[in-house]
């Protein structure tokens, strides 16, 4: 075999050992390429190209693309930075860990609907979990008192999330939408709607107000202070100041 045909053979050879299924791949290294990609730009095909193999040999390791997408949004869940403990009060660090999931909620839409169908195991987030209840633990909750004021702060921050995707996505907000309806209706109808639109000035309250609410209201069960929170619902830092909290 000349040199030159024996090249050809390598080539031949070494194109055929770039798809199907490497021996190293694993659904880790699939999980991450994924969340590389954008959970809203996922496709077999694409996660397959990232990865340089094909798509039968990503079948090897996920089940088809709804498996795909759990396990992206898992991987993706699991690389939100909880907040470093800097001496912060409780209220503020909790504060802190809503705007961080709000924030990663809001950048990965998709992240939020894998949520909603309850596709996030447990299995990777029970880091996050320890982390929390171990840092309010610190602050003299019990356990059940912080997996409690975690899940409340989480879930208001879930709902934010959906009210600000949602508002994003119909190019109006709720104000708008009040406008819109009493536009149509008879000026004596639904009068204690027409006194709050004439007194609205925005769509309603804040994540940091909201989850001031949810705070106060742990404060007071607990017996804490709870006039200092009032004053922790001011502004949201910019954006982009979380984009190294989940990567």
């Amino acid at each position: 075999m000349t040199g030159t045909a024996r090249g050809t053979q390598r080539a031949r050879q070494s194109t055929r050992a770039k798809t199907g299924r490497p021996a190293r791949l694993d659904r880790d290294m699939i999980a991450r390429a994924a969340f590389e990609i954008g959970l809203d730009r996922v496709t077999m095909k694409a996660v397959a190209d990232h990865l340089g193999v094909s798509v039968p040999g990503l079948y090897h390791h996920v089940e088809g693309r709804e498996d795909l997408m759990q396990l992206a949004a898992e991987y993706s869940a699991s690389r939100i930075r909880l907040p470093e403990n800097h001496g912060q009060t409780w209220p503020e660090w909790l504060l802190e860990w809503s705007r961080v999931s709000y924030h990663a909620f809001l950048s990965q839409p998709e992240l939020l609907v894998q949520s909603m169908r309850g596709s996030l195991s447990v299995d990777r987030m029970v880091i996050h979990v320890d982390a929390v209840i171990g840092f309010l633990m610190q602050h003299g909750f019990t356990p059940i008192e912080a997996r409690d004021a975690y899940t409340l702060v989480s879930r208001c921050a879930i709902g934010a999330a959906i009210s600000e995707i949602r508002q994003s996505e119909s190019g109006r907000g709720v104000l708008a939408d009040y406008h819109r309806v009493l536009s149509t209706r008879a000026p004596d109808e639904l009068p204690s709607l027409r006194r709050l639109v004439a007194e609205m000035q925005d769509d309603g309250p804040t994540l940091e107000e909201q989850i001031c609410t949810v705070l106060v209201g742990v404060a007071v069960r607990r017996g804490d202070p709870w006039r200092p929170i009032l004053d922790l619902a001011r502004p949201a830092p910019k954006a982009a100041e979380f984009d190294d909290l989940h990567h």
